[in-house]
């Protein structure tokens, strides 16, 4: 039983050390606010298959990812249940990075942001990535990934911006992609996918921006699109669906505002599509498209409408000469015949921004319908048409020569700052006057920022550029004359590249932002915080260029310092730590004082087995506790220095006094044996006689012959005349 106990014991003490290590464990955890070392070892798996020829990662070998700020690295202060950091977004775009990505990157449990844009990965992508459920942002466009779409991205039920664009993926995309349940933009374009469209992605009912241009598509278009009821913009350009018609039930589209299908082999008419009531942009370019052009008024919101190089034949419809926002009418290349309408300027009122670019080249018209004489900001193409030889016509010539025109692109000819002096604002630290400052001459360092519009709604840009300033500086939380667009110039897409410049305000009197305003402003970019435009459409963020007097800003995690919830776990932690502790302790000194009272009482147990004295009783401890009522404070007939006294009665009847020692009076062993055996040896009539002892449970007691009328001491103070007798 008492080796049982025994082991009990020392079980309960070694939970007790567990826990004491546990607890002082997570203390330090919390104390120092480390990232969960399966995220550490993931991140150093990532580094590891990375090349990083500009070193951009040199200090992802320095202290802990999230509180030594390593490069590309948020956390924002989210202290999990387990005591740890957790990396939220990892964002290394332009890094001129290579290598592949690791499959390791699932461990990033906790990940919302993967950006790895602008960079030269190589390989495939890792289907470990489907797994990481909290993922919002995927973003790997502009690489050099290759083989198929994983099956399991399709798991990422978060996940609002899928951008793989500009890869060299191959296969076909997979039907699981409906699955998708929250993604509002696939940016799937400039790739080398092949197959049908999967028609299941009409599921999806969040989608905004379906970006699917420039692969190897097939098939037929899928007709459940129109179903589709936040769609924004569909653009499938150059793709091969060979024989496909465009559906009908495009007519029905409820939000599109961009259709673009340029050069997909589509045959067939040109579907109505009066019935789309924000649509903005009309591109059926390049196609076999047949027949004549529906009649039927478009939506007033119409900037561009093209549909050059086809078969289409037919009159120009009166009702395009009635779209007060027409930008761009390309009707080249076709069977058209007819007059040329003048009303097309004649019934618009335009602004001083505002341009109109008519061609009609190479189509059978073969008149003018009205006065040919157009303001400066129309450009009308003629050229290729029989009208161009009607030699009576004033200033036909003008109208079908083979010049491209003007080009729609803008460096910054701002003039506002051309009286300041140059030598007065350190150009080669990367700073300049701020363009539009209503300070004269305020000399700052701008933010630089490569930006592009993938898809917008307009084909010129000058009447949109105000209400973009604005859109932008008040996504930005910014004033107007702090953001300049320095350049900006068409690419193919058709996409919209441009140069911003973010200046810091006049206000704070600072030629810079602080730290914490270029990273506010920067996540913003990076994190596609700005809120939905019909009119601009999806954009991407090309670089965030920090130079001069930000080359060394160092992007710090929230997690910096101590949070609240750090702190509640630091005093708890404490608490626990000091409890277990303080009862680990109280265990270990109970403990060595039973095993040194054990080992006293074995000492005493073979000294008193040894020990044979004639005339004297060996008691043991229960003996004596019987003897007195457990001590009772009734049987106590006497006190002094030694301990108390009490009358005892044994279990053969005999009366005794038992002397019982306090503990401040226990003797040694070999002091009490000695005592023992010189009281066992005196014998006289007016003596009492030693009747025996106890030495065990850590007591010494003797046991005498029990006087029942007091001691001399009594008599000599005449105390017994007092008292009643014991007996």
């Amino acid at each position: 039983m008492m080796m049982m106990t025994m082991i009990m014991m020392r079980v309960g003490e070694c939970l007790l050390a567990f826990w004491l290590w546990w607890c002082c464990i997570l203390l330090l955890a919390a104390a120092a606010s480390v990232t969960d070392p399966s995220e550490v070892s993931a991140l150093l798996a990532v580094k590891k298959q990375l090349v990083d020829p500009m070193n951009h990662l040199r200090n992802w070998n320095d202290g802990d990812p999230c509180t030594s700020n390593w490069t590309g690295l948020l956390c924002k202060d989210n202290l999990g249940n387990d005591g740890y950091l957790h990396v939220q977004e990892l964002q290394l775009p332009n890094m001129n990075l290579s290598g592949t990505l690791a499959p390791e990157l699932l461990q990033l449990s906790h990940l919302k942001i993967l950006d790895f844009m602008w960079n030269e990965l190589t390989g495939s992508i890792p289907k470990e990535i489907g797994n990481i459920s909290t993922l919002r942002l995927l973003l790997l466009n502009g690489n050099n990934l290759s083989g198929s779409l994983p099956d399991e991205l399709s798991y990422l039920s978060n996940l609002n911006r899928l951008q793989i664009d500009e890869n060299n993926l191959s296969g076909q995309i997979p039907k699981t992609y409906a699955d998708l349940s929250s993604i509002r933009h696939l940016h799937f374009n400039n790739n080398s996918l092949s197959g049908q469209i999967p028609p299941e992605l009409s599921q999806l009912s969040t989608l905004l921006h379906l970006l699917l241009d420039n692969n190897d598509l097939s098939g037929d278009l899928p007709p459940e699109f129109s179903n589709m009821p936040e769609l924004r913009v569909l653009q499938l350009d150059n793709n091969n669906f060979n024989g496909s018609v465009i559906p009908a039930s495009y007519g029905n589209f409820s939000r599109l505002v961009k259709l673009s299908l340029r050069n997909c082999s589509l045959h067939g008419a040109v579907p109505d599509l009066s019935r789309m009531p924000d649509l903005s942009y009309l591109d059926l370019s390049q196609n076999h498209l047949t027949g004549p052009i529906p009649s039927n008024k478009l939506s007033d919101n119409m900037t561009t409408i093209d549909l050059s190089d086809n078969h289409l034949n037919g009159s120009i419809p009166g009702s395009f000469s009635d779209l007060p926002s027409l930008q761009t009418l390309s009707l080249e290349n076709n069977f058209l015949t007819g007059s040329v309408p003048t009303n097309f300027w004649q019934n618009m009122s335009f602004s001083t921004s505002a341009r109109l670019k008519l061609d009609l080249r190479n189509n059978s018209f073969s008149s003018i319908e009205g006065n040919l004489n157009p303001p400066v900001n129309v450009t009308l193409r003629l050229g290729g048409n029989p009208v161009c030889q009607t030699a009576n016509l004033l200033n036909i010539s003008l109208f079908c020569g083979s010049e491209s025109g003007e080009e729609d692109m803008l460096t910054n000819l701002n003039n506002s700052t051309a009286k300041c002096l140059i030598q007065a604002c350190p150009t080669d630290n990367f700073y300049e006057y701020v363009p539009a400052s209503p300070v004269p001459c305020f000399c700052a360092a701008p933010l630089r920022i490569g930006y592009r519009l993938k898809s917008p709604s307009f084909s010129y840009f000058p009447p949109y550029i105000q209400p973009f300033e604005v859109y932008l500086t008040i996504s930005l939380n910014l004033s107007l004359y702090q953001l300049s667009i320095d350049t900006y110039i068409w690419e193919k897409g058709p996409r919209l590249r441009m140069y911003l410049k973010l200046f810091p305000s006049i206000n704070n009197n600072h030629s810079t932002f602080d730290v914490s305003e270029v990273q506010r402003i920067r996540d913003i970019f990076t994190s596609w915080a700005f809120p939905g435009s019909d009119l601009f459409g999806p954009y991407e963020l090309l670089n965030f260029t920090l130079q001069g007097p930000y080359a060394d800003v160092n992007f710090e995690n929230e997690s910096k310092g101590i949070s609240k919830g750090i702190l509640i776990a630091i005093v708890v932690g404490g608490v626990a730590c000091a409890v277990a502790m303080s009862i680990l302790v109280t265990i270990l000194i109970t403990r060595r004082h039973v095993r040194n009272h054990r080992a006293m009482s074995r000492n005493r147990l073979s000294t008193r087995v040894s020990m044979k004295i004639d005339g004297v009783k060996d008691f043991t401890f229960r003996e004596m506790a019987l003897a007195t009522d457990n001590f009772n404070s009734s049987t106590q007939v006497g006190q002094g220095g030694y301990g108390k006294v009490y009358k005892g009665t044994l279990s053969d009847k005999t009366v005794v006094a038992i002397k019982r020692a306090q503990e401040g009076s226990l003797q040694g062993q070999k002091e009490f044996l000695t005592e023992i055996r010189l009281l066992s040896r005196l014998h006289h009539r007016n003596l009492v006689s030693l009747v025996g002892y106890c030495d065990e449970e850590g007591e010494q007691m003797l046991v005498y012959e029990f006087m029942p009328n007091g001691t001399l001491r009594d008599w000599l103070s005449g105390q017994m005349s007092l008292l009643p007798s014991p007996s």
